[in-house]
C-alpha cells in the first residue's frame, strides 16, 4: 500500500481510532450538506473499513488524513465510482475533511498529491471529480487544481431519486497531458 506525503499531511492506512472523528465528519450537516444527508456512526466505520480494504487490495484508493501533528482531519484519495454514467469508466479525485479544517488548504495540498500519484506513479490518462452543482466550495478546489468543466458531461446522480436538489451533478476533468503541463 501507498502512503503519500506532503510538507504538512500524510495520506495513510486507516486506523480504528479514526473511526470515532470520522463519525463525527459525517455527523455534522455542514460536512454533508452535498453528499446526500449525515452518516450513522455504523456507516462511518463501515466506510472506513471498506476503504481500508480498497487500499489493501489495490494500494491507492481513499486514505486517511492526518496532519503532522497527528491529528485525523477526514479522507482525501482516489476512487472507482461504481455507478453507471457516460464518463465511466473513470479514477475520481475526492475529499471529505471536518469542518474545522476547511480553508488552511489541506483538500487542495493533499488532493494535489494523490494527482501527481495518479499521473506519476499510476500512469492515469485522466482523473475526473464531480459534485452537485450548488458545491462551491468543492468546485473551487476543483478549479484550483487545474481541473475543467466539462458542461457537456454534467449528468444526473443515479444513486439520488429524480427531483432530489443534489441529483444535478457537474463534471470536472485533468488529463495527464494537461496536469503535466500545469505543474512546469
Amino acid at each position: 500500500m501507498h502512503t503519500l506525503r506532503t510538507p504538512r499531511l500524510t495520506l495513510r492506512q486507516w486506523r480504528a481510532t479514526d473511526v470515532p472523528p470520522f463519525a463525527a465528519l459525517h455527523a455534522d450537516p455542514a460536512v454533508m450538506e452535498f453528499l446526500g444527508g449525515c452518516l450513522s456512526y455504523r456507516q462511518s466505520a463501515d466506510f472506513a473499513v471498506r476503504a481500508a480494504h480498497e487500499l489493501a487490495r489495490r494500494g491507492w484508493g481513499l486514505w486517511a488524513l492526518e496532519r503532522a501533528d497527528g491529528a485525523f482531519l477526514g479522507c482525501v484519495g482516489l476512487a472507482v465510482p461504481t455507478f453507471s454514467a457516460p464518463f465511466m469508466p473513470c479514477v475520481e479525485v475526492a475529499w471529505r475533511l471536518a469542518r474545522e479544517h476547511w480553508g488552511c488548504g489541506y483538500a487542495s495540498e493533499a488532493a494535489r498529491e494523490c494527482l501527481r500519484f495518479a499521473f506519476e506513479t499510476l500512469a492515469l490518462p485522466e482523473v475526473v471529480a464531480f459534485t452537485a452543482t450548488g458545491n462551491a466550495r468543492s468546485r473551487a478546489l476543483m478549479q484550483r487544481l487545474g481541473m475543467r468543466h466539462d458542461t457537456g458531461g454534467d449528468f444526473e446522480h443515479p444513486r439520488l431519486p429524480a427531483g432530489h436538489a443534489l441529483r444535478p451533478h457537474v463534471l470536472y476533468r485533468l488529463a495527464r497531458a494537461h496536469w503535466a503541463h500545469a505543474a512546469r
